[in-house]
């Protein structure tokens, strides 16, 4: 039995009816808010060397010995709070945008390419996506992971899943491969209206609060652009809507372990507020694409507790972009030159 595969009734002749495909991926869900269906994925995400980086032997005696023994109970919970009926936030809404997309592409005179769905962790998988599109005889494909500024921890951990899968194809397709698009001017755009649109109905807070998903120090310092592309995006939005230094904070949530993470922390930054006279808060995430875990919950729930908490009045979150239009057309305009 060989160990690459094929489709061996492909016709292989097909330059002059090549169709495009268009991966469009993110991180992933559960299928479940379940302690087994939380095991099956935090094993998987956990399991990612680009994810965790400390010897892969002690590590996978904490992750088995200790982690998925603990964490699956408590984290089914913390999804429960978002589940809705059509399921997981985050796989709904990219299901919504690949929709939306496809649309936009068939009005553009686009309709030789074809966008399909895939998650770096759980389902739909990076392999099922790539399938379905080598099913279709497509040899051309274009992978846009979503997350707008890179990382080796997601953009970077999505390429080794796509290399691997590809890996064991006996006709590799011809591959682009999106690597971020913290600085694009349509992203940019699309931010920046999300937050004046948002200014306009409730009002200038006295501070807006851009919150990253934070990162281990480490990283930073081990060469990951991440810190750098993050403090971008923030700068380039406030350039874009006159923004004040003073209004603008820029933060890192999300951290997990003992390790030193990206400062400052989004959590105490919104304990420490209230003391120092800041009361007006509203915050977002522009490092996600879709709304889900980390903000629904985190920002949404766990956040405003801390600032109420501290003495905080006003808080809220401005959803990721999500299916707005001119998020759609964002990443069109990243796949256009490529069409």
């Amino acid at each position: 039995m060989s160990r690459f595969s094929a489709i061996t009734d492909n016709p292989h002749d097909n330059r002059f009816n090549q169709k495009t495909g268009i991966l469009l991926t993110n991180l992933g869900s559960p299928d479940a808010p379940t302690p087994s269906a939380l095991r099956r994925y935090l094993r998987e995400f956990l399991s990612d060397p680009r994810i965790v980086e400390i010897p892969r032997i002690l590590w996978m005696i904490i992750l088995h010995g200790i982690i998925l023994r603990v964490r699956p109970a408590k984290s089914a919970k913390t999804y429960a709070s978002i589940w809705t009926e059509q399921g997981s936030p985050l796989i709904q809404i990219t299901k919504e945008q690949t929709a939306k997309l496809n649309e936009k592409l068939q009005r553009e005179g686009l309709g030789h390419a074809k966008v399909v769905m895939a998650m770096r962790y759980g389902n739909p998988s990076i392999e099922h996506g790539l399938e379905t599109l080598r099913a279709e005889g497509i040899t051309r494909i274009i992978v846009l992971p979503l997350y707008p500024q890179y990382s080796s921890a997601t953009t970077g951990s999505t390429f080794d899943a796509i290399a691997k899968v590809l890996s064991k194809w006996r006709w590799v397709p011809e591959l682009h491969f999106l690597n971020g698009y913290h600085d694009s001017p349509e992203y940019i755009d699309s931010l920046a209206a999300s937050v004046k649109e948002d200014l306009e109905k409730h009002g200038t807070p006295q501070k807006l609060v851009f919150s990253y998903h934070g990162t281990p120090k480490l990283f930073l310092e081990r060469g990951d652009p991440y810190y750098c592309f993050c403090m971008k995006t923030t700068r380039l939005v406030k350039e874009k809507l006159g923004l004040s230094d003073e209004l603008v904070e820029t933060t890192f949530q999300s951290r997990f372990g003992k390790a030193e993470w990206l400062k400052p922390y989004t959590d105490a930054t919104l304990r420490a507020f209230p003391s120092n006279g800041i009361k007006d808060v509203a915050i977002l995430s522009p490092a996600f694409s879709a709304d889900c875990l980390e903000t629904l919950e985190e920002l949404e729930e766990e956040n405003r507790h801390y600032f109420i908490e501290s003495g905080g009045e006003h808080y809220r979150y401005i959803p990721a972009l999500n299916t707005r239009d001119d998020h759609i057309d964002a990443m069109f305009s990243l796949l256009k030159p490529l069409l």
